[in-house]
């Protein structure tokens, strides 16, 4: 007879901060991208400035935030994530483990976003626009020639991270029909199936995420209106 299947229980995996935090740059990316090419300039500033503010927190609730959106909890080495790679598409036994938070080609996935949207936001600061319609509030401080220098990477910038959200769902693809695991709706509800036994992650009070959220917003404030 066949071995009965273990039962399985929901997990907490992703706090709201996070979850939250994922889903803002995802629709706030799409807002800057429909309205550059709609000339929209001061809804891209103001959605950039949400993309920007997103980012920085992030970062700090990748230190500051629960188990697994720490970045301590889910960036690895070239070695364990090369051995991550190569047991990828083991079956049995050998299978590669599928870690409760990101695996390690997750992490490195997330930590490119994250410098590339920083970046995409950074250049949109102090892009200088040809007939200064669609300048960046901080070109002021360039001279015209590097703020047209900051306009052209964030043109180029934009177009890699075309390419790397194509590679992401790309990867959640991959892991869908060929894993058979949902990671998309992990990051909706914040649970995921695992064994009884599985260790549950520790999260930290929701308030941490109002001061850390709080105090980005004061100080982009205080830099959009440095004279």
């Amino acid at each position: 007879m066949p071995a009965e299947r273990a039962p399985s229980v929901k997990v907490r995996v992703w706090d709201l901060p996070t979850r939250l935090s994922h889903w803002t740059l995802v629709v706030l990316f799409g807002v800057c991208w429909w309205t550059a090419d709609h000339d929209h300039w001061q809804w891209h500033r103001l959605a950039g400035y949400g993309v920007l503010c997103a980012v920085w927190f992030r970062l700090a609730w990748g230190f500051c935030g629960g188990q697994t959106a720490r970045f301590g909890d889910f960036v690895r080495g070239p070695g364990a994530t090369f051995r991550y790679v190569r047991k990828l598409f083991r079956r049995g036994s050998d299978a590669s483990p599928s870690p409760l938070g990101h695996n390690p080609l997750g992490a490195l996935s997330i930590l490119a976003m994250l410098g590339m949207l920083l970046a995409q936001t950074t250049f949109g600061l102090f892009a200088v626009n040809g007939d200064g319609i669609a300048s960046g509030p901080l070109s002021r401080w360039v001279s015209y020639r590097t703020g047209r220098l900051f306009a052209r990477l964030h043109a180029v910038n934009f177009d890699l991270l075309l390419l790397m959200i194509a590679v992401h769902l790309s990867a959640i693809a991959i892991y869908r029909f060929v894993r058979k695991e949902k990671l998309l709706p992990a990051m909706i509800h914040g649970y995921k199936t695992r064994a009884p036994t599985t260790e549950v992650p520790y999260f930290v009070p929701w308030w941490r995420a109002v001061l850390i959220a709080a105090a980005i917003i004061v100080c982009l404030a205080l830099l959009l209106n440095v004279r």
